[in-house]
């Protein structure tokens, strides 16, 4: 079974994908959007084919206090469009800090400010995609 994983920005979306067994996430890529959720769709329909997934793992970022603000919000309303236009299953998972993480992971190896900024949110939905993978595998 292969899944997507995504990360929505207000500006981009990052977006992961795992290998056929479900097991390791990889970065697939970003796709800049501004503010035009919906224009998302075709292009992540195109990926779904592409890559045969059966599943879409989306980030949900909460507040510290595990609140679900206007970004969380947000992540809601796309997982119903997702779900409605693709025909496919879109689990929401917990991101808190999943950025934070990614930019620590690009920071070790010594990536350019110019470029973590161009991938940082491949990268948190990698991390997204990989830890939906982790507690899918211990249940």
């Amino acid at each position: 079974m292969r899944y997507l994983g995504l990360d929505l920005g207000s500006r981009t979306l990052g977006v992961a994908v795992s290998d056929v067994t479900g097991t390791i996430a990889s970065n697939y890529g970003v796709i800049r959007h501004n503010e035009e959720y919906s224009s998302l769709i075709p292009k992540i329909q195109e990926i779904v084919k592409e890559k045969k997934v059966d599943e879409i793992v989306l980030g949900l970022p909460k507040n510290m206090n595990n609140t679900i603000g206007e970004k969380g919000n947000l992540s809601i309303w796309f997982q119903h469009e997702l779900e409605s236009h693709l025909g496919l299953p879109v689990h929401l998972i917990d991101e808190r800090l999943t950025t934070v993480q990614a930019q620590h992971v690009l920071l070790q190896n010594d990536t350019s400010r110019k470029k973590r900024r161009q991938v940082v949110d491949g990268v948190a939905a990698t991390i997204i995609l990989q830890s939906y993978l982790d507690q899918k595998g211990r249940i």
